[in-house]
């Protein structure tokens, strides 16, 4: 049987092609396609015999542009997804809003399912602890969640320690956008989640920081993320992804 010739879509950093390399199919991936500029960058790098084309798949492939059917109601989508990205959180901290049975509100914006979900992942014996994809040498202060994104996103939040066994999927909007787009991870690991976010209420916003600030959360590095991603320790090129998220963090601060 021959080899495989594939056309490897959406490459991103690579990591179907380091799961093609792993499964020992024989098999050649022929081009790359993405349009991530610091994607690519790492793949260029842990992959450089691959053609990488910085391009569209609809341009490879002369789909029509949904532009050009519809243009008005194009441009009136593309703003109205916009200002939805824009809309800020309303975010209250009164403890009196609360539901009855499954879905009420405990602390956060959680349900006692959604704790009880959590917790049951977290006694999975049969899945690692978070803390064996950790690093330990590198400066963890540029990670942590500035004061202003704490206030402003407190709820939305999916707090995990380095005991738990669990996260939400890492999406390439983390770091820039905080809801949906990954975990944080909590390093005051003897202060208790529940205890902080029941004393917010009647606090005075400058109080609030002060507690929140308290668990020392940061943002998982991008290599931790690659750890947990099953990417290999000698997979490299991740000083061009603390970068990154490095200038998010900067401009989200000015």
């Amino acid at each position: 049987m021959e080899p495989l010739r594939v056309l490897e879509l959406y490459s991103g950093v690579g990591g179907m092609h380091h799961a093609l390399r792993e499964s020992c199919i024989p098999a050649q991936v022929v081009a790359a396609i993405d349009v991530n500029t610091v994607a690519n960058e790492v793949y260029k790098y842990n992959f450089p015999h691959t053609q990488l084309l910085a391009k569209t798949i609809e341009v490879l492939m002369e789909f029509p542009k949904i532009e050009s059917v519809h243009p008005q109601k194009y441009a009136m989508d593309v703003e109205n997804k916009i200002e939805e990205k824009n809309i800020e959180p309303n975010i209250s901290f009164d403890s009196s809003i609360q539901c009855s049975g499954k879905d009420a509100i405990l602390f956060k914006l959680e349900t006692a399912e959604e704790i009880h979900r959590k917790n049951q992942q977290d006694s999975d014996l049969s899945v690692k602890m978070l803390k064996d994809f950790l690093e330990d040498d590198t400066d963890m202060n540029q990670y942590l969640l500035p004061p202003k994104s704490l206030l402003r996103y407190a709820l939305l939040l999916d707090i995990v320690q380095p005991t738990c066994r669990r996260s939400v999927c890492f999406t390439k909007g983390y770091g820039s956008y905080i809801e949906g787009t990954g975990s944080v991870l909590q390093t005051a690991e003897d202060v208790q989640v529940e205890n902080i976010y029941k004393s917010l209420t009647n606090l005075s916003q400058e109080e609030q920081i002060t507690k929140l600030l308290m668990l020392k959360l940061r943002y998982f590095t991008p290599k931790e993320i690659a750890n947990l991603l099953g990417f290999p320790p000698e997979f490299g090129m991740w000083d061009t992804c603390r970068i990154q998220l490095s200038c998010i963090k900067t401009l989200k601060n000015l």
